[in-house]
């Protein structure tokens, strides 16, 4: 998720080639799923302007897919050849209302046009749907699990191939997960993915509780970065480092060279002025460095 999620609430702009760069280091580490880019209007998030220009260099292999937020981010899309794109909404109205100006109910019907449209133009695309704030809303306060569960469960019936359920703004903590997907569908686990923030630190241990319940697809952000324009306050997704040494040392084998990958947001955080927030890669880098 680093180059889209990671970087749209960044207000330094970051060079297409700084980017590409840092996209080239992520499949060099062995990651095969990134989110590259959305579709935003640029004058909401100018950070991601150059989606066309971005997508337009990279190569074939790995699995791109970029952010849709409405029609028009769909014609871009497609114009540019996208196999794979993303729809975003909430399981708080506050929230849908300041992120995308709109209800839930009328932008789940908006997504149904639009996952037509995209079926009819790419039969064998790949549709993901994101639900935000699935356990508190920074405008409303907690989510009962009956409304997240509601938006899941109608983001499967008009197409999406996967949905991943976000905590927005990193508040959730073990039992809630556990809560949540005992609520969910079993049968739709292995095309259900979680997206945590890790903004109070809990975010590996929420992935540990939804491991333990059945899930295997994981969110997350190289370096730690990330953030949400809509979510005042709200850190950086779960760090992929810190993701993937987790799950190495629980046994589970991910494919991913940590080495390289605590290397590949290097250039990203130079242009920012920042030090790595990953505690994995900041471990990593100190082998490297003297003191």
């Amino acid at each position: 998720m680093g180059p889209r999620d990671g970087l749209q609430n960044e207000k330094t702009p970051i060079p297409t080639d700084v980017k590409r760069a840092f996209i080239d280091q992520l499949v060099a580490s062995g990651l095969r799923e990134i989110e590259v880019t959305s579709f935003v209007s640029p004058k909401w998030v100018p950070q991601l302007a150059d989606a066309a220009e971005l997508l337009a260099e990279l190569p074939q292999g790995p699995l791109w897919s970029a952010l849709v937020p409405n029609a028009r981010g769909l014609d871009r899309a497609l114009e540019c050849g996208v196999q794979r794109i993303a729809v975003f909404t909430a399981a708080s109205e506050s929230f849908v209302q300041k992120n995308i100006n709109t209800t839930i109910a009328d932008s789940l019907a908006g997504f149904d046009q639009m996952v037509r449209a995209f079926r009819a133009a790419k039969p064998g695309g790949f549709v993901r749907g994101y639900v935000s704030t699935i356990f508190e809303c920074p405008y409303e306060g907690r989510i009962a699990t009956g409304a997240a569960v509601d938006v899941v469960e109608k983001l499967f019936a008009l197409g999406c191939d996967e949905v991943s359920l976000g905590d927005t703004i990193g508040v959730g903590a073990p039992n809630e997960v556990r809560t949540l997907s005992s609520a969910l569908d079993p049968s739709k686990r292995d095309r259900t993915a979680w997206h945590f923030h890790d903004t109070r630190g809990t975010a590996i241990a929420n992935v540990s509780a939804a491991l333990d319940a059945g899930y295997t697809s994981f969110d997350a952000s190289a370096g730690g970065l990330g953030g949400c324009p809509y979510a005042p306050g709200a850190g950086g997704n779960v760090a992929t480092e810190d993701l993937v040494y987790f799950l190495e040392r629980s046994g589970i084998a991910t494919g991913i060279d940590l080495d390289r990958l605590a290397r590949a947001s290097l250039g990203v955080l130079e242009v920012l002025g920042r030090e790595p927030s990953s505690r994995v890669q900041r471990a990593l880098l100190s082998q490297c460095r003297p003191g």
